[in-house]
C-alpha cells in the first residue's frame, strides 16, 4: 500500500516516530540513529531531505543530549555539594561559630566575646549593653573605626565597674557614617551542640546552644 510523503518522512514512519515519542520522550543516540535511518530510506526519491534539514536534526539531537548530559552534571554536583556540606557541618559539632545576633550571654567569672561589621570607616562608634530588661547597663565609646569585620569582648561589668550577674544579654552597636548614625551588624558566638542532616537536598542544619537552630550558610566564622 502506497503513503504519501510528508516532508521526505512517509505516514509509516511519521506514525512510529510519534508512538516512540509518547513510549519515551527522552530518546537515545541509537533510538535517534535508527529513525534517522528510517527517515532516509523511506524518503520521497523526488524531493529527497536536503543536507540543511539533515543537519538541522543532528545539531537538535545534539542540543538534547548534551541538556541531559548537563542536568547529569548538575545532579552530582549538588549531591557532592551535599555530602561536602554534611562533612563541613559534622565537623562543627563541640566548636563555636560566630552567628548574626544582638544576644549576649554572661557566664560567671567569663569574658563575653563578640563583633561588629561596618560597610564603611566611620568617625565614631557606640557600644551598648543592655540586660534582659531593656535597660542599658554599659557604654563603651569607639573613636574612628575602619571598615571591615572588629572583635571586641565585654568584662561583664557595668559603667560603674560592678559586676553583673549571669544571664541574658544584648549589645547594639551604632556607628557615625558620613554625618549619618547608622546600626552596624553585631556577631556573637554560638556553641554548635549537634547536626541535622536533611534528605530532601536541604542544607544542613545545625543545633547551637541558647540560639536554636539555624542553617550552615548562616555561619560567618568557626573560631
Amino acid at each position: 500500500m502506497a503513503t504519501t510523503p510528508i516532508n521526505g518522512i512517509d505516514s509509516l514512519s511519521a506514525s512510529r516516530l510519534d508512538k516512540d515519542k509518547k513510549a519515551d520522550k527522552s530518546l537515545g543516540q541509537d533510538a535517534f540513529l535508527e529513525l534517522m535511518i528510517t527517515q532516509l530510506k523511506n524518503q520521497d526519491p523526488t524531493n529527497p531531505m536536503q543536507n540543511g534539514e539533515f543537519l538541522s536534526q543532528m545539531a537538535q539531537f545534539g542540543t538534547v543530549s548534551g541538556i541531559n548530559e548537563l542536568q547529569k552534571g548538575f545532579t552530582s554536583l549538588a549531591s557532592a555539594l551535599q555530602s561536602s556540606q554534611a562533612l563541613q557541618a559534622s565537623t562543627m559539632v563541640g566548636r563555636e561559630v560566630e552567628i548574626e545576633s544582638s544576644k549576649l550571654k554572661l557566664v560567671d567569672g567569663a569574658n563575653t566575646p563578640f563583633a561588629f561589621e561596618l560597610s564603611a570607616p566611620a568617625s565614631a562608634v557606640r557600644v551598648t549593653i543592655q540586660d534582659d530588661a531593656g535597660q542599658t547597663v554599659r557604654t563603651i565609646g569607639l573613636g574612628q573605626t575602619a571598615a571591615g569585620t572588629h572583635d571586641l569582648s565585654w568584662d561583664g561589668l557595668d559603667a560603674q565597674g560592678n559586676r553583673l550577674k549571669a544571664g541574658k544579654y544584648s549589645v547594639k552597636v551604632d556607628a557615625s557614617i558620613d554625618n549619618e548614625v547608622q546600626a552596624a551588624t553585631t556577631l556573637v558566638r554560638a556553641a554548635v551542640e549537634s547536626v541535622s542532616l536533611p534528605r530532601n537536598g536541604q542544607q544542613p542544619t545545625l543545633n547551637l546552644a541558647e540560639y536554636g537552630s539555624l542553617n550552615i550558610d548562616a555561619v560567618r566564622r568557626v573560631m
